[in-house]
């Protein structure tokens, strides 16, 4: 039987499903919860806390909590981050920086992230796995305002947005992917473990803020034996989401 504080972050869970707390809203106060569900402080905040270790809320000191994400999500209908996609599904994230440097961008950095050409943007190179296991690399260019920020964040740190929200309160907010299929060159087969021209399914996201500031785009490579895309359609929608290992087609 589920205890008081269990009954109350499903209840929250579902409420941000249902968008009544939106990406990038706060919850309301622990004081305000608490009356609402007729219980003490400390049972609202062990439900939120449940809630911040999967991803869904961010929790910075002195400021209310902010909806991060929510269990939709894993569908591109909204935003979630790797490491929040891998929690949701019982799954530990890992990451590690191969390379970060500064260049000067390039026409497509300019396009993509809304600034002039040349200016200095921060590349980024990671893995992400699943486990331990390598599936993913990731590009990422970030806009010059947040790369200070990016920076500062460890190596090995399994969600980076997670760490920006906490340390800057950024919240990602809105994203476009184009998604289509690469072959492997010699770094992807290297870093992925697998062979040179095999297959990947590549995303390329351009992700901003609520008020549509370019935040950072990305080129992603998943290992397709590892990570699959899925189309559920519907006369309501026509989600497309990511999975582990398995493919609906």
């Amino acid at each position: 039987m589920a205890t008081r504080h269990e009954e109350i972050a499903e209840e929250l869970r579902r409420a941000i499903d249902r968008e009544e707390y939106t990406v990038g809203s706060r919850l309301p106060t622990e004081t305000d919860l608490a009356s609402r569900y007729g219980v003490s402080r400390g049972t609202v905040r062990q439900a939120v806390a449940a809630l911040t270790a999967e991803g869904l809320i961010g929790s910075r000191q002195g400021a209310r909590r902010v909806v991060l994400a929510s269990r939709r999500s894993q569908s591109f209908e909204e935003l979630r981050s790797f490491a929040q996609w891998a929690r949701a599904m019982g799954r530990e994230a890992t990451g590690h920086v191969v390379s970060s440097q500064y260049r000067p961008a390039t026409p497509e950095d300019s396009v993509r992230l809304q600034l002039p050409t040349d200016t200095p943007v921060l590349h980024v190179l990671r893995v992400r796995g699943l486990d331990g296991d390598p599936v993913l690399l990731e590009r990422t260019v970030y806009a010059a305002w947040i790369s200070p920020a990016v920076e500062a964040v460890e190596p090995d740190c399994p969600s980076v947005t997670q760490r920006l929200y906490e340390d800057t309160g950024l919240v990602f907010a809105y994203g476009e992917h184009v998604i289509d299929a690469v072959a492997a060159g010699a770094q992807d087969a290297e870093l992925l473990d697998v062979r040179r021209t095999s297959p990947l399914l590549r995303v390329r996201r351009v992700t901003t803020t609520r008020e549509g500031r370019p935040v950072e785009w990305s080129d992603d490579r998943y290992r397709p034996d590892a990570i699959t895309f899925s189309v559920h359609n519907s006369i309501a929608n026509n989600a497309l989401a990511r999975q582990s290992g398995q493919s609906d087609f």
